[in-house]
């Protein structure tokens, strides 16, 4: 008997979303591909659950890991049908102050994996003509804060991409989210989080403040990670999938803002921005 059950392609499972996410899918009798950076660290996921699990090596910044873990899913599952790009960190300095070596790594794991990941898995579901890829971005992806400059442009990367790849698979019965979490009791801003910390006094009232607050306040956010991945499950579910996904109260109060501010900008300046055509001409 052929197992239509859909097909899950997670990264990042070792914690946070990736880990809620797997473990709801493999408890409710779903079939995954978890990831990590070291197969034994998600080997507890798929420890019960027989062939319906596959534990996976994957450091998404590593080329030939991509390929190796996407050619062993689906070998063992023969196909693939939702990915969930969801492996990353957030790096947070000063413009000015942010370390090149920080940045370009930082770009490697959330962006350059990212797009990496989705070309080597786009072809199984156009094959199929049918899946749906999830990317997890951040309300940084949608707004710039102070210290996030250089995270919040990988996510805003991510969001950018996304829109291009909604657009051509679409016709392809391939779906696309992202989902922008706003702040969740994740390992975010505990221990993965990176920092290079502000020293120029110009900066303490906005980056050096913002990093403060955000490593403070490290497994008190009010964002709930098991919560989180019971929506993403109804998400894949529904008919019609939407192209963004906010999540938590902060994430939706400031992402409304941002776009209320941005649109009342833009229409502000309507006769100004339409004055850079070329005139209209009239036919004789």
């Amino acid at each position: 008997m052929v197992d239509d059950t859909p097909v899950w392609f997670i990264t990042g499972c070792s914690t946070g979303f990736g880990h809620e996410l797997a473990k709801l899918i493999l408890a409710r009798g779903g079939r995954a591909a978890v990831t990590a950076r070291g197969a034994d660290r998600v080997a507890d996921l798929v420890a019960d659950v027989g062939a319906r699990g596959l534990a996976l090596d994957l450091d998404v910044a590593k080329p030939e890991q991509i390929e190796r873990a996407v050619a062993a899913a689906k070998a063992h599952f023969g196909r693939i049908d939702i990915l969930v790009n969801n492996a990353g960190y957030g790096y947070q300095s000063s413009i000015e102050e942010g370390e090149d070596a920080e940045i370009r790594a930082q770009f490697e794991a959330n962006v350059f994996g990212l797009f990496a990941l989705t070309r080597a898995v786009l072809p199984i579901l156009r094959a199929q003509h049918a899946g749906h890829v999830i990317n997890i971005t951040s309300v940084g992806g949608l707004i710039g804060f102070p210290a996030s400059g250089y995270y919040a442009a990988t996510k805003h990367a991510v969001e950018g991409f996304s829109d291009s790849l909604a657009a051509e698979v679409a016709p392809l019965g391939i779906k696309v989210t992202c989902v922008e979490p706003g702040p969740f009791r994740t390992d975010w801003a505990g221990r993965s989080l990176k920092q290079t910390k502000s020293r120029i006094a110009d900066y303490a009232e906005t980056a050096a403040a913002r990093m403060e607050t955000t490593s403070g306040y490290s497994g008190s956010q009010p964002g709930n990670p098991v919560r989180a991945a019971e929506a993403i499950v109804a998400l894949v579910e529904r008919a019609e999938a939407p192209r963004h996904f906010v999540l938590g109260k902060f994430g939706i109060d400031a992402v409304t803002a941002k776009l209320r501010d941005r649109l009342d900008e833009i229409e502000g300046q309507r006769s100004e921005s339409l004055a850079t055509d070329f005139p209209e001409t009239v036919d004789a």
